[in-house]
C-alpha cells in the first residue's frame, strides 16, 4: 500500500461516492450521490468512482451504478463484508482510501453512512461534514447558489478561488445554513441526506462501459469485533415522502382544530393520489410521526404537486420543498413568505377552502 499522508493534498484526486447495499440490493441514496457526484466530477475533470461493498453482488447491480454517472466501480468483495459491521466495513473502505487516494469522498446520511462515515474519517485523520444539503467546487456556481439561498451582497464579497469542496449544512437546530471547507485534509468527507440530490436518468451508455474493478480486502474475522448471529426486522408504517408524486403537507394552520386539519389533508391527499406532509411546528406538538416532516430538518422532496395548508413558509421548510413542479399555497396570512415560492396561492381558511377543493377536484375526475 502507498504511503498515506492526510495533508499531502496534491496527492489525492478523484471523486467517490460509497454505495451502499442491503442484501444484495443497491440503495436509491447511491443514485443521487453519483448524480451529484457526476457533476463535481465534472468541474473537476477527473474521474467519479463508486464504492460497493459485499459478497456475491449481482454484476447487473453494479453496472447500473454506471448508468447514474460512475466511470468505475471498486467492488470489495468478501464474506465478512456480506453484513453491515463497523469495523470491516470501515478497514476495508479506509484501506483502498489510502491506496488510491480519492480528494472526495460522499457518504449517505442513512443509518449505515452515519455510523461509517465519521469512524473512516477519524482513521483517515480527515475532517467530515454531516447532513450536507448542497455541494460545490466550483466558485461561480457556489456564488450562483449563494444568489437564491441567502442575503449576502455575493458581488461585493471577495471570494477565494480554489476547488476546495463547499459542504453547506443546516446549522443551530436548522435556523441558519453554514458552509464548511477542509482545506488543509484529504480525503474532504461530507454525508449527504437521502432526497436531497436528485437522480440523473438512467444512461444505458453509461452503464455499458464502466469499469469495474474487483478488490480483494486485507481483511479476516480477527479485524472484526462484533459477531452477526440474526437480523430481524419489524414491519414499521412509514409514510414515503421522498418517492410521492404529491405531497399535501400541514402546519400550525390547523392548530384550531388539529383532528379536522390532518383528516383533510389526508382526504385532499387521497383524492389526489399523495401522501401527508408536515412542518416542523407539527411534528414538534406530536400532531403527525417525524416521518412526514418536510425541511432543513426533516425530508427534503420534489414532488409534481406540493400543496402547503396553513404553512407560513419559514426557510427551513422552504428548504425542503422549492424545488417541487407545482406548489400551492393555502393560508389565512396574505402576507406568508409561502406564496413567494408557490405557483398558486389562495388567501383564504384552510378550513373552508380545501372541502371545496376537494369537492372541485372530484367533480373533475367524475
Amino acid at each position: 500500500m502507498a504511503e498515506f499522508n492526510a495533508m499531502d493534498t496534491a496527492a489525492f484526486k478523484g471523486v467517490w461516492v460509497f454505495c451502499e447495499q442491503r442484501e444484495g440490493q443497491i440503495q436509491t441514496i447511491s443514485y443521487q450521490l453519483l448524480s451529484e457526484g457526476r457533476k463535481l466530477a465534472n468541474d473537476l475533470g477527473v474521474e467519479l468512482c463508486g464504492v460497493v461493498m459485499g459478497s456475491e453482488l449481482n454484476e447487473d447491480y453494479i453496472k447500473a451504478l454506471g448508468g447514474y454517472g460512475a466511470d468505475r466501480v471498486y467492488y470489495i468483495e468478501s464474506p465478512l463484508l456480506k453484513d453491515y459491521t463497523t469495523d470491516g466495513y470501515a478497514k476495508a473502505l479506509c484501506d483502498l482510501i489510502m491506496d488510491k487516494k480519492p480528494e472526495i469522498m460522499l457518504i449517505g446520511a442513512t443509518n449505515l453512512g452515519r455510523d461509517l462515515g465519521p469512524r473512516c474519517a477519524a482513521r483517515l485523520h480527515t475532517g467530515l461534514t454531516a447532513d450536507c444539503t448542497h455541494l460545490d467546487v466550483d466558485v461561480e456556481k457556489y456564488k450562483d447558489f449563494l444568489r437564491t439561498t441567502s442575503n449576502i451582497d455575493v458581488d461585493n464579497t471577495k471570494f477565494e478561488e480554489n476547488t476546495n469542496l463547499k459542504m453547506t449544512r443546516p446549522a443551530f437546530g436548522g435556523h441558519l445554513m453554514a458552509t464548511i471547507i477542509c482545506p488543509r485534509f484529504r480525503p474532504q468527507m461530507s454525508t449527504v441526506r437521502p432526497g436531497v440530490m436528485q437522480t440523473q436518468a438512467f444512461d444505458e451508455a453509461g452503464a455499458a462501459k464502466v469499469v469495474i474493478e474487483k478488490v480483494a480486502p486485507e481483511l479476516t474475522a480477527d479485524d472484526i469485533h462484533v459477531e452477526i448471529l440474526d437480523i430481524k426486522k419489524s414491519a414499521k408504517k412509514l409514510v414515503d415522502l421522498i418517492g410521492a408524486d404529491v405531497v399535501v403537507s400541514v402546519g400550525r394552520g390547523i392548530s384550531s382544530d388539529v383532528d379536522k386539519g390532518i383528516a383533510l389533508a389526508e382526504e385532499l391527499a387521497g383524492v389526489l393520489g399523495g401522501v401527508v406532509g408536515a412542518s416542523r411546528a407539527v411534528t414538534d406538538e406530536g400532531w403527525l410521526s417525524s416521518d412526514h416532516q418536510v425541511g432543513q430538518t426533516g425530508k427534503t422532496v420534489h414532488p409534481r404537486i406540493y400543496v402547503a395548508l396553513g404553512i407560513s413558509g419559514a426557510i427551513q421548510h422552504v428548504a425542503g420543498m422549492q424545488d417541487s413542479e407545482t406548489i400551492i399555497a393555502i393560508n389565512k396570512n396574505e402576507s406568508a413568505p409561502i406564496f413567494d415560492v408557490a405557483s398558486y396561492g389562495i388567501v383564504g381558511d384552510l378550513f373552508k377552502v380545501v372541502p371545496e377543493l376537494i369537492k372541485e377536484i372530484r367533480a373533475a375526475k367524475a
